[in-house]
Parts: structure tokens; C-alpha cells; sequence
């Protein structure tokens, strides 16, 4: 009875067993692939599945996007400069009967041949080529990933490029040339500065001439701007040329004044000299030492 017992105890463990090995659940973003003695069977669809254990072997595959980061690759480009390029591709399989048979592991596959693919499509541009359009760079690697995976049952969504590294040298070189080019527009946009302003001055000196009492228009507007500062000291600007002609007109009066005023003055007549007769009698001799000195 207790043989019995143990036997039934077995069985029973046995068919939990075989069912627990019977029953797979398929998830919704899964499909299955089911091969029955190593024959494929076919996909499976999400849900409960019912399979014949020990016989039937059923593999599930994710059909969710992966992300996929390609390390960082060196890679010479056309013009001979070493970069270093890393990226991120996005891919999803599409059939999974064919990414189970097709190929032993395709996660692995695409990070070789996104690796070799990045490489190839980044020596064929220049340094600028690469760092401008990385968009045009980016559709190919795609383009050429689409090729090699469509055979496996991979769709490549996306595919970026995430860094460029340089080496200091050329950013070095990199930094002068920015600076250079942001030196030669600040001197373009500087003449030309100049230029409209040299014009609008000379427009405004020409309106100035015609209309003289503008001069003192803005002389006055230039009182005012400098009064709302509160300055204790004013500095009037005057006509230069103005000023000039007025004063050569002021010398030139002097000067013909001076010359008039020479002309009508009489000169002095030369004084005669005394006589001896004078002289005796004009004073006192004069004495030297106490006796008369002659004269």
C-alpha cells in the first residue's frame, strides 16, 4: 500500500512536471519560432502556447526596438586626420523565422558590421564633411546596414553619430581658423560701418551748406544733450573755417589801420644846439673836486 502511495506521488509530480514544460507563454512584443525535432514548425503568435515537451523547442524573439551603441572607432579620413567617431544605431527584427535561422547571433552580427560599415563610410569624407554633414553620413551607414541586415530579418531604424573626438592639434588649428574668420567679418562689417557713415555725413554737410541755419540747429541740440548731463563746464563748438576767415579779416584791419595812422603823423625837426653864451649863462658851472671845472 505505501508502494502504491509513493508510485501515485511520483506520477503525479511527473505530469505537473511535463505540464509546467508543456505550457510557454508568449509575450505581446515576442514572437515564437517552434522547431519539432530540429524541423522549424513555424512562428507563434503572443499568447499561450502548448508544446510537446522534450520534442518541440520553441524560441522567442524579441521584436522591440534595440539600441545599439558602436564604440568609439579611429578611423583616418579622406584628407589624412585621424578622428576618433563613435555612434548609436537603432534596429528592430521584422522576421523572426529568418533572424533564428539565418544567422547564430544577430545582435552581435550588427555591432561587427555597424562597426566596419562606420569606418568605411567616415574614411571616404573629408574632416569638414564630417563634422558639416553628419546627416548625409548618417543615411548612409544606414543604407548600407539595410543591405546587409535585410537577409537576417533586421530593419535598421536609425543610425547617429554620438561623438567626434579630435586630436588637440587640430582643434588647436581649428580655434585659430574661427578666430581668423570672426576677425576678417567683424573688419567687413566695421568698413562698412564706416562707409554708411562717411555717406551720411556727407549728406548731412551738403544740407548743411545749403541751409546754414541747420549748423546752428544742431549746435543748439548739442547744447541740450550736453546740459542733461549736469556739466558745470561747456565747450561751444564754433565753425572752424568761419572762424578763421574772421580773424584774417581782423589782422588785415589792424594791419591797414596801423599803416594810415604811419602816414599823417609830421616828423619831429632836429633841435639847434646852444651857444656858448647859453651854456654860461644857463646855471651854475659845474664843480669837480671843489674847483671849478672848464667848460
Amino acid at each position: 500500500m505505501g508502494v502504491l502511495i509513493f508510485l501515485i506521488i511520483v506520477v503525479t509530480v511527473l505530469v505537473i512536471v511535463m505540464i509546467g514544460m508543456a505550457i510557454k507563454v508568449v509575450k505581446q512584443f515576442e514572437k515564437g519560432v517552434l522547431f519539432r525535432f530540429g524541423r522549424l514548425v513555424g512562428p507563434r503568435s503572443p499568447g499561450l502556447r502548448f508544446i510537446v515537451p522534450f520534442v518541440d523547442v520553441l524560441h522567442r524573439v524579441s521584436l522591440r526596438i534595440v539600441t545599439m551603441p558602436i564604440q568609439s572607432q579611429g578611423i583616418i579620413t579622406r584628407d589624412n586626420v585621424s578622428v576618433d567617431v563613435s555612434a548609436v544605431a537603432y534596429f528592430r527584427v521584422v522576421d523572426a523565422v529568418k533572424s533564428v535561422i539565418a544567422i547564430e547571433n544577430v545582435h552581435a552580427a550588427i555591432n561587427q558590421i555597424a562597426q566596419t560599415t562606420l569606418r568605411k563610410v567616415v574614411g571616404q569624407h573629408t574632416l569638414d564633411e564630417t563634422l558639416s554633414e553628419t546627416d548625409r553620413i548618417n543615411l548612409d551607414i544606414r543604407e548600407i546596414l539595410d543591405i546587409a541586415t535585410v537577409e537576417w530579418g533586421v530593419e535598421v531604424t536609425l543610425v547617429e553619430l554620438k561623438d567626434i573626438q579630435l586630436p588637440d592639434s587640430m582643434k588647436r588649428a581649428m580655434a585659430r581658423q574661427a578666430e581668423a574668420e570672426r576677425e576678417k567679418r567683424a573688419k567687413i562689417i566695421n568698413a562698412q560701418g564706416e562707409s554708411l557713415a562717411a555717406a551720411a555725413l556727407g549728406d548731412a554737410s551738403d544740407i548743411m551748406m545749403d541751409h546754414p541755419l541747420a549748423l546752428q540747429l544742431r549746435n543748439l541740440q548739442s547744447l541740450v544733450e550736453i546740459g542733461v548731463d549736469k556739466n558745470t563746464t561747456v565747450v561751444f563748438p564754433a565753425p572752424l573755417m568761419s572762424t578763421i576767415g574772421e580773424l584774417g579779416s581782423f589782422l588785415a584791419r589792424e594791419s591797414a589801420a596801423a599803416g594810415a595812422g604811419a602816414a599823417t603823423t609830421p616828423s619831429p625837426s632836429p633841435s639847434p644846439s646852444p651857444s656858448p653864451a647859453d651854456r654860461t649863462t644857463s646855471g651854475p658851472e659845474p664843480v669837480l673836486n671843489g674847483a671849478p671845472m672848464p667848460v
